[in-house]
C-alpha cells in the first residue's frame, strides 16, 4: 500500500527526533565524567656555565640622602674604610668637639657615580687615583683640596676552617678552588689583576694564572663583599685589603700574604667637594684625617704611611 507524502514526512521527522534524543543522552552520560588531563613538562635545556663569570657592573647606583647639617661631616669614604670608621668618627669628635663625622661608605667607583648624580657629600676618600682625577677633571673639589692620604696592599684570606685546605698562593690553582675578587671597576678589582700578572711572571706561570681566573666564581662590586663571602664560607679564597683582614675580629680569618715586589700599593686620596656647605668642617676633618692622630689610627687598622715600601 502507497503511504501518503504527509505519512512520509512524519515518519521522517520521527527519526531525525530519535537521533537527536540519543546524541543529548549519550552526552549527558559522558559530561558527567572528568576529562583526563596528560600534563607535559618540557625537557630542561641544558645551562652553559663557566668557571670565571662575566664582571658584575652595577647598571644604576642608589643616591644617597643626606642633609647638609652645621658642623656635621658627610663623607663619602671608599668601603675598604669601614673597620676603621667608627674609630675615626669617635676621634675625630674628641679632637673638634661640636663637629662630627657622617660615613657613606661604598665602593670608590659608586661613590663616584653617587656624587656626579647630585647626592650631596662634603669630602670624598677614594681609593682610587684614577676616579679622584676624574672628579677633579669634572670641577667637583675646592681648589687644592685634594691630598694623598693613606695606602694599602691587598692579601689573601682564607676561611677559618679552610676546608679547601689552602697553604700557599700556588693553591690557588687547584682545581675546585671558589676564589672571590672584586669586579674590576672596583679599586682592589683593577689592583687583583696587577698582583696576579706580577706572581704569573715573577714565580708562576701564565697556566697558574689562567687557571686561578678559571676559580673565581664571584665578582663583587665592593671590597667588603668579598671579605663577607669569605667569613661565611661560601668561597674558599678572597683578594682584600691588609687593612680589612686587620680589622676583622680574630680568628675570622687565615691569610696568605703576597711578596712585595709582586704587590700592589694602592694610594688613597681626600678631599673637600665644593658642593660642602660645611666647608669649616669639613676642612677640619681631613686636617685631622692627616694628622698623627688620624694617621694612627689608620696605621692600627692596617692600613700603611703613604712612603711604605716594606
Amino acid at each position: 500500500m502507497e503511504r501518503s507524502p504527509k505519512l512520509n514526512y512524519l515518519l521522517i521527522a520521527g527519526i531525525v527526533c530519535c537521533l537527536l534524543i540519543a546524541t543529548v543522552f549519550l552526552a549527558g552520560c559522558t559530561s558527567g565524567s572528568p576529562q583526563t588531563t596528560i600534563a607535559t613538562v618540557a625537557t630542561p635545556q641544558p645551562v652553559a656555565t663557566t668557571a670565571a663569570p662575566a664582571a658584575a657592573t652595577a647598571t644604576t647606583t642608589p643616591k644617597p640622602t643626606f642633609t647638609p647639617s652645621a658642623g656635621t661631616v658627610v663623607a663619602f669614604t671608599a668601603a675598604s674604610l669601614s673597620g676603621v670608621s667608627p674609630t675615626l668618627a669617635t676621634d675625630f669628635g674628641k679632637a673638634y668637639p661640636g663637629e662630627n663625622v657622617v660615613f657613606n661608605l661604598d665602593g670608590t667607583q659608586a661613590l663616584r657615580t653617587q656624587v656626579e648624580n647630585g647626592a650631596y657629600s662634603d669630602v670624598f676618600i677614594s681609593a682610587s687615583n684614577a676616579y679622584t682625577k676624574e672628579l677633579t677633571t669634572g670641577g667637583y673639589f675646592l681648589n687644592g683640596s685634594v691630598k694623598p692620604l693613606t695606602s694599602n696592599y691587598l692579601i689573601v684570606i682564607l676561611p677559618a676552617a679552610n676546608t679547601a685546605n689552602i697553604t700557599s698562593l700556588a693553591d690557588l690553582a687547584n682545581p675546585g678552588v671558589k676564589i672571590a675578587v672584586e669586579d674590576k671597576t672596583v679599586p682592589a678589582g683593577t689592583a687583583t689583576v696587577a698582583v696576579l700578572a706580577n706572581l704569573a711572571n715573577s714565580t708562576y706561570s701564565q697556566d697558574w694564572n689562567n687557571s686561578v681566573y678559571k676559580n673565581v666564581v664571584t665578582r663583587e662590586l665592593s671590597e667588603p663583599a668579598v671579605a663577607t663571602k669569605v667569613s661565611l664560607g661560601e668561597v674558599d679564597a678572597g683578594f682584600v685589603y691588609e687593612s680589612t683582614y686587620t680589622a676583622a675580629p680574630k680568628n675570622t680569618y687565615l691569610a696568605i700574604t703576597i711578596p712585595k715586589k709582586d704587590n700592589y700599593l694602592q694610594t688613597y686620596t681626600i678631599g673637600v667637594l665644593n658642593e660642602s656647605t660645611s666647608q669649616s668642617a669639613a676642612g677640619d676633618f681631613e686636617t685631622f684625617m692627616l694628622s698623627p692622630a688620624g694617621q694612627q689610627d689608620l696605621l692600627n687598622y692596617g692600613f700603611r704611611p703613604l712612603s711604605s715600601t716594606s
